[in-house]
């Protein structure tokens, strides 16, 4: 706890949602997180609950090793020398004492949960997410517990998968298998299947629209409830923020165009059923091909850094940040695999991602 939110926000250089140039892309922010101290965690203290949620990215698919291969987080800490604090002075992974993190998805059957992470934060397994970063600037910045809540799982879209509750259905004109122009009925909260056309009967499926977010709030919830077994000695909390960075499986044209309503209903849902109206709210731009990004990829991105603008958003004001995520896109050339999908698998694009994020975080919560 050694510097305070003030400190902190003067030491890292928050990247802002700007529509730079794609040939005048920002600078990466300078990383001056110090490692972490051994100061016991106060447990007298509520637990502050960091929920994150999102698709694959959120998840985590920046790869940990091999040291010798270019854009892993060995690499990048061991051989580039960036992010010193993941280090400790025995140059083992560092421990945050201060810092639970916790990553739960869904499992096979009915209300099956599987927990992949339930540890204090540190680098383990085989791939990371923002979460590191993140965790670290909260440790940093909280003087009480801090515990991040991750539940997600990859593949899933707002428009879809994760729908908010209160969606309401919504009509698109699109083409058919021929080429032919229909105007098909979209799916609102709980509606299955994901559309049909218009006049015609739904023929539910075996999902429905929404279905991942009741599964990982449930999840999300069922962590709380069981608070001890995930932050051990920890017997209260309270949901001091959000973390959100998803889009890819959005991009689709009619998906894409219903983002942004999409979003402010997230947003306002999550608030809703965490019982933290005041909590802050911070999510990541999609960044696939960094300042190359396309339709309808471009679409969503602008939805996401719309929640910036006081103007069309008052209700976000002071309390909602997007940060870009464009900037750190790094290229397959120097990075540990081909998947553009999730940004290469580059370790350095997830920690940049996630000092960004804790870097909102860190000035919301000052505010």
């Amino acid at each position: 706890k050694s510097l305070s939110a003030c400190c902190l926000l003067a030491a890292i250089a928050l990247p802002v949602c700007t529509a730079a140039a794609a040939d005048q892309p920002a600078t990466a922010a300078p990383h001056q997180i110090l490692k972490p101290d051994t100061k016991p965690v106060d447990l007298t203290k509520p637990v502050k609950v960091f929920i994150m949620m999102g698709q694959s990215n959120m998840f985590g698919m920046g790869a940990i090793k091999p040291e010798d291969k270019n854009g892993t987080l060995e690499y990048v800490t061991k051989k580039d020398k960036k992010f010193p604090y993941l280090l400790d002075d025995a140059g083992a992974w560092s421990v945050r004492n201060d810092v639970r993190y916790v990553q739960v998805m869904t499992g096979k059957g009915a209300g099956a949960m599987q927990t992949l992470h339930n540890e204090w934060l540190t680098v383990t397994g085989k791939t990371i997410g923002p979460e590191i970063a993140f965790g670290h600037i909260m440790g940093q910045t909280i003087e009480e517990p801090v515990l991040l809540l991750k539940a997600c799982i990859g593949n899933r879209s707002l428009g879809w998968d994760l729908l908010p509750p209160g969606s309401e259905r919504y009509e698109a004109e699109v083409a058919d298998k021929q080429g032919n122009k229909v105007t098909k009925v979209f799916a609102g909260y709980k509606d299955s299947p994901d559309s049909w056309v218009k006049g015609t009967e739904p023929q539910p499926i075996g999902w429905y629209a929404g279905k991942q977010y009741d599964d990982d709030t449930a999840l999300a919830k069922k962590v709380l409830g069981e608070l001890d077994k995930y932050y051990p000695g920890a017997s209260k909390y309270e949901v001091a923020g959000f973390v959100w960075w998803q889009g890819h499986k959005d991009q689709n044209p009619v998906h894409a165009s219903r983002y942004e309503q999409n979003l402010v209903n997230l947003i306002k849902s999550l608030r809703k059923d965490f019982n933290a109206p005041n909590a802050p709210f911070v999510l990541a731009t999609i960044g696939f091909d960094g300042w190359k990004l396309k339709e309808p990829g471009l679409t969503i991105a602008n939805a996401q850094l719309a929640m910036n603008d006081a103007k069309k958003h008052p209700e976000f004001a002071g309390n909602v940040k997007c940060v870009e995520s464009r900037d750190f896109w790094k290229d397959a050339s120097v990075s540990p695999t081909g998947a553009g999908y999730h940004y290469n698998g580059n370790a350095e694009t997830y920690m940049e991602v996630g000092t960004a994020l804790g870097s909102a975080m860190a000035e919301l919560l000052k505010k």
